[in-house]
């Protein structure tokens, strides 16, 4: 007789299985979200519309060619989760506009550091509304990360009353996208993500083109470049980027979730030195490397999920 036991089977859906590098591979495409915010030719604000409003014919079309993505509106289950969808677009309207306003006002390296504290808020906030508790092991993996990000981007943080403004925003920004986060993350596990993406969206894109038509008046660009920025902003960012993330945050707790979006300081350093020969400094190596002993920690301090 064979006294091995036969090998466990994994019952889990592919999505399940990889939804960590689905949300890596998002945080990846998120990165490159200041570089289009500075190349845009339109205000700030104009700049969250393009991004959210461009998108819209692809995830309504998505929902419209696959009835399996849809929300379902015909009972109260899925009306409620209509609601959270769009508080989660008002959430992520109030991060794009914020952060968008804070890259204009401070440096890349002050908005970035201060944006990506996001997962403290994130953190904090399922602790108080939904009493989920938080292992010591995670917590020294958040400051091991957050320590990283700090070093990181040590050399090109500019403290001043000057940039005192700007600063502010980007740690509003945090606190906009956490609330995103957390309650993406909770609707997620009853509706697809075509139909969050959608709905979401559609929320955010009307919040944001009332401020943009109020503040700054022009929502377009005016030229070929300006187009080719905004549809690249749409593309990478919101359609392969946030989408990535949306699918992956159904299978990974909002904590972790948040946390893994603390590569894209490292990353924007790694796509600056590959696209734009930015040497790399030894800090930043160090940072990069405490980053991801940090998630790495915060990983094993994670409680799986079954």
């Amino acid at each position: 007789m064979n006294a091995n036991p036969p090998p466990a089977i994994d019952h889990r859906s592919w999505a399940e299985r990889w939804a960590l590098p689905i949300l890596v591979c998002g945080t990846m495409a998120l990165a490159l979200s200041p570089i289009f915010v500075r190349l845009s030719e339109v205000g700030p604000i104009a700049t969250g519309v393009n991004r959210m409003l461009l998108p819209l014919p692809f995830f309504f079309g998505w929902m419209l060619f696959k009835p399996a993505q849809r929300l379902p509106l015909d009972n109260a289950q899925g009306k409620r989760d209509l609601v959270y969808l769009f508080l989660a677009g008002a959430f992520f309207a109030g991060d794009l506009c914020v952060w968008h306003w804070s890259i204009h006002l401070t440096s890349v390296a002050n908005s970035t550091v201060l944006a990506n504290l996001a997962p403290v808020f994130v953190i904090s906030g399922a602790w108080l509304l939904f009493r989920e508790k938080v292992s010591r092991l995670f917590l020294l993996g958040l400051l091991v990360a957050l320590f990283g990000v700090a070093v990181l981007m040590g050399e090109s943080l500019n403290v001043s009353l000057r940039t005192l403004g700007g600063d502010a925003l980007g740690l509003c920004a945090a606190w906009f996208y956490a609330g995103y986060i957390l309650t993406i993350a909770r609707v997620r596990k009853r509706v697809p993500t075509a139909a969050a993406m959608a709905w979401g969206g559609l929320a955010a894109t009307v919040l944001l083109y009332g401020l943009a038509l109020a503040w700054e008046g022009n929502v377009w660009p005016d030229t070929t470049r300006g187009w080719m920025v905004a549809i690249g902003l749409a593309a990478v960012t919101q359609i392969l980027g946030q989408t990535l993330i949306a699918a992956a945050l159904a299978h990974v707790p909002a904590g972790f979730g948040a946390m893994v979006l603390l590569l894209q300081p490292a990353l924007a350093a790694l796509i600056a030195w590959m696209l734009f020969n930015e040497p790399l400094s030894v800090w930043q190596g160090l940072g990069g490397v405490a980053i991801l002993i940090g998630l790495d920690l915060a990983r094993r301090g994670t409680p799986k999920t079954t």
